[in-house]
């Protein structure tokens, strides 16, 4: 009688969750202050014919100069525990989904695996959503009157005082246009980037490595920002809004756009522009970095073995 074959050893599934919320979880500690300033910028309004920040450094340096340095890390704490949620809910997703649907060595086709990142990403924003909106309000106090700040310590207590004073739904309010946006972000950022990696290659310049993966992430990042602002900046008003009256600022997702336009003009629905994209890109390649680097360390000690 043959020996049966030793089964191919392979890397957990809850691994992979943990490495890919951890990943994600790394890479904000690089980009928090470009969440901080494009969620300011998002809220910024026009004051007197002018407007609150002109530009991207016109927000930072206000927010040195009225809060200090390191009021650009407000947040951290929600930023950190929003990858723990949403990062490691769409990695693990995505993941478990790609290998149910490969057929042995042969991968999804590419409108498939769109499908999957799609699907994967409005399952992690559902579950990111209360840690989403902890977040738009701990890196907006700070532009409230002090008599109007909420002053969450850290993410626990926001939960906690979110939950008992507004109520739990609360924790998901804006959870639709959050989950519209992971759809827009991940259906355009798998269908840019492996476009944009491919076109790099054929000029011959390129060969696989870091520095392929940063540029096809940077024009990624630029065509996702482009498609992805008037939804996330709809999910930034609706999530800090607050109730007079009894009465809500906003009544939902298109309520936002139209008075924005109405307000504003069209192309606010891209104001925070340039914090959102040099977020977006670097914190992609960040992830991935992270990611491999966690990958080839547990293949070695536990695989490779």
């Amino acid at each position: 009688m043959a020996p049966e074959p030793e089964k191919k050893k392979t890397m957990p599934n809850g691994v992979k969750f943990l490495f890919g919320g951890s990943a994600g979880m790394a890479a904000t500690c690089f980009v928090q202050p470009l969440d901080l300033i494009k969620n300011r910028m998002q809220m910024s309004g026009i004051a007197g014919g002018k407007k609150e920040y002109p530009t991207s450094f016109h927000a930072l340096k206000g927010i040195i100069k009225n809060e200090g340095i390191l009021a650009l890390y407000t947040g951290l704490s929600a930023g950190l525990f929003r990858q723990a949620t949403y990062t490691t809910t769409r990695l693990g997703v995505y993941t478990m989904a790609f290998e149910y649907f490969s057929k042995g060595d042969q991968a999804p086709g590419f409108l498939l695996k769109a499908a999957l990142g799609m699907f994967a990403g409005v399952c992690g924003a559902f579950v990111g959503t209360p840690a989403e909106v902890a977040l738009i309000r701990m890196t907006l106090d700070g532009r409230l009157p002090e008599a109007e700040r909420r002053n969450y310590k850290h993410i626990g207590d926001a939960l906690v005082r979110i939950t008992r004073e507004e109520g739990l739904f609360t924790l998901w309010r804006g959870a639709v246009p959050t989950m519209g946006r992971a759809m827009v972000v991940n259906a355009a950022q798998l269908a840019s980037y492996s476009q944009a990696k491919e076109m790099l290659m054929k000029t011959g310049h390129f060969t696989q490595g870091i520095f392929l993966h940063f540029c096809a992430s940077m024009i990624s990042g630029l065509i996702t920002t482009a498609a992805s602002m008037p939804v996330d900046i709809a999910k930034t008003r609706i999530q800090n809004m607050k109730t007079i009256d009894g009465k809500p600022e906003y009544s939902g997702a298109v309520d936002v756009l139209r008075k924005v336009i109405q307000r504003e003009g069209i192309f606010a629905l891209w104001k925070g522009f340039t914090p959102y994209y040099a977020r977006l890109g670097p914190h992609t390649v960040l992830t991935f970095i992270f990611l491999e680097q966690m990958n080839a360390w547990y293949y070695r000690k536990n695989i490779e073995q």
